[in-house]
């Protein structure tokens, strides 16, 4: 066993291994029915006879770093791990069409790799992000199933999170687009810092129209880019074959998922894991502190030590534990439920108040706040679930917060801690003069010194032409936080948060070929007959 190897167990936090002397067979030809050949590496204890095989693909190279920990970690603990190019990566053949090719090819990989004389039968699937839909693609297909999934976050359809609240996510989209399209020719398949590369994609978030903006940010087509923004509209069948969640239900493969509270994927995720309890199977989560990120890696893979080894070694001695595994932000405690959400908590209103005010009791009467969104000079945005770490997470809002486009509504200073643990939502009764517009809420913390971090938020596009007072329903990312004795809640509302999701033009154009702006006038109601709200799940009650 490697120095190297030594090191990231212990970075991981892993058990000492059990088979240390770990062979690799480079390159494996897996034929698909089309006769498009794809590439894999095996991973398997030296000398051993035939095992089951943890199946891993991956758009993002098997030769990079993390699938080659991944294969050894697990391979030095007695699994057997196949990980796999997929179609049109790295030597694989074929081209890439992101989410479309994964069902079909991966059924046939499973195939495949059943009628291989070192393969015992047993197949299981581990892997994060796009490698955790690779699961989702095939999963609830095979027969006879998988015997595990182990799935870091990632969620069994991606759609709601390129378009969440039917707005489309540029940020996360440009970021990803990015990264597919240079990886190949990137040191370490893009995993070292590039800030030219990220100043020039940054710089391409501005660039219209956003079908266009994968040229802009690295000087090439990207058909993924292209796909995405062609088909934001509403009612849109063109992802319809990549949605698994009505399938998944189905599965009676036992899941293990870990995501974050700052995870893009997380919303979705947890849908996938309260789907597959309501229907009696077999499931945990972890959810922690992490975003789309290292943390989430290393989490995923400890995770994959236990849950692969108990359904395919014998060794359930990490199975004894709640469903429900949390950690609660700024308190700097894990908790254990039985459920999501948990019963613990109560969905309690606070209300937007007269004069920028929030509390807990509905207001009277009052006109409604005013502001124009222009998005010729859009609404910014910072932190939160992004793909790019160095950009997400919690920051400073006062800068945004001081913007004439933000209405900012904050609490009294709060008598004692005030836990938040499920989802959150907020109803706002707002009238536009275009019919063309989003709302977006965010929710922050705001300390002793004035700092107003971010806590959670979303975004709704309005019904196109929308007339008079319409009441949004909002979705905010599900949270685990705790609000400080002294801290103050704040709820910002706007039209827009870029570039973290494309603006809205105000012309109801197309996303993504939107050129044009119109400027938008926004009436945010609060009174008696249009109460709004943001409902925060209380632990223990209000």
């Amino acid at each position: 066993m490697s120095v190297l190897s030594r090191l990231f167990d212990r970075y991981l936090g892993l058990p000492e291994p059990t088979t240390p002397d770990v062979e690799v067979t480079r390159d494996l030809r897996v034929p698909m029915p089309d006769g498009v050949v794809l590439l894999a590496d095996r991973y398997r204890p030296r000398g051993s006879e035939a095992l089951p095989v943890v199946l891993i693909r991956t758009p993002y190279g098997k030769h990079r770093l993390d699938s080659k920990v991944t294969g050894r970690v697990l391979a030095s603990r007695g699994l057997q791990v196949v990980v796999q190019d997929a179609r049109g990566t790295f030597g694989s053949g074929g081209r890439f069409s992101a989410f479309h090719q994964e069902k079909d090819d991966g059924l046939a990989t499973a195939a495949w790799l059943r009628e291989q004389p070192w393969c015992d039968g047993r197949l299981a699937m581990a892997g994060a992000s796009y490698l955790g839909y690779t699961q989702w693609a095939i999963g609830p297909h095979l027969d006879p199933p998988l015997e595990a999934m182990c799935l870091g976050v990632t969620a069994s359809e991606f759609t709601t999170t390129f378009y969440p609240g039917g707005v489309f996510a540029l940020h996360n989209m440009l970021t990803w687009t990015a990264l597919i399209g240079t990886q190949e020719e990137a040191p370490l398949g893009g995993m070292l810092p590039n800030p030219r590369k990220e100043r020039r994609v940054r710089r391409a978030m501005a660039h219209v129209p956003i079908d266009t903006s994968d040229v802009a940010a690295i000087g090439k087509e990207v058909p993924f880019l292209r796909e995405v923004a062609a088909h934001a509209e509403p009612g849109d069948a063109f992802w319809a074959d990549t949605d698994n969640s009505a399938a998944a239900v189905k599965m009676t493969t036992p899941t293990s998922m870990v995501t974050g509270w700052w995870d893009l994927f997380l919303p979705a995720q947890l849908r996938d894991f309260a789907a597959l309890r309501e229907a009696g199977r077999r499931s945990r989560i972890t959810i922690g502190p992490w975003g789309h990120d290292l943390g989430a890696l290393r989490a995923q893979v400890s995770d994959q030590v236990s849950w692969l080894s108990a359904h395919l070694l014998g060794d359930s001695a990490q199975l004894h534990r709640s469903p429900v595994r949390l950690y609660l932000q700024r308190a700097d405690r894990w908790l254990d439920f039985d459920r999501w959400p948990p019963p613990q908590s109560t969905p309690t209103p606070l209300y937007l108040l007269p004069h920028r005010g929030l509390g807990w009791d509905a207001p009277g009467e009052s006109d409604p706040d005013t502001f124009t969104y222009d998005p010729a000079h859009p609404t910014r945005s910072v932190g939160g679930p992004l793909l790019s770490m160095q950009e997400a997470k919690q920051r400073d809002n006062r800068d945004i917060e001081s913007r004439p486009d933000v209405l900012v509504y904050t609490s009294a200073p709060l008598p004692r801690d005030l836990d938040l643990i499920g989802p959150v939502s907020a109803t706002v009764y707002v009238r536009t003069d275009t019919g063309y517009a989003d709302v977006f809420v965010r929710l922050c913390d705001v300390d002793a010194d004035g700092v107003s971090r971010n806590v959670t938020d979303g975004i709704l596009r309005l019904p196109a032409g929308s007339e008079g007072v319409v009441q949004a329903e909002i979705e905010l990312h599900p949270t685990g936080y705790r609000f400080l004795r002294g801290h103050r809640l704040r709820v910002q509302v706007a039209g827009g948060a870029f570039p973290r999701y494309a603006r809205n033009h105000g012309t109801g154009e197309p996303v993504g070929r939107a050129v044009r702006t119109r400027t938008t006038q926004f009436e945010i109601f609060h009174g008696a007959g249009h109460p709004s709200s943001v409902m925060l799940p209380i632990l223990g009650g209000p």
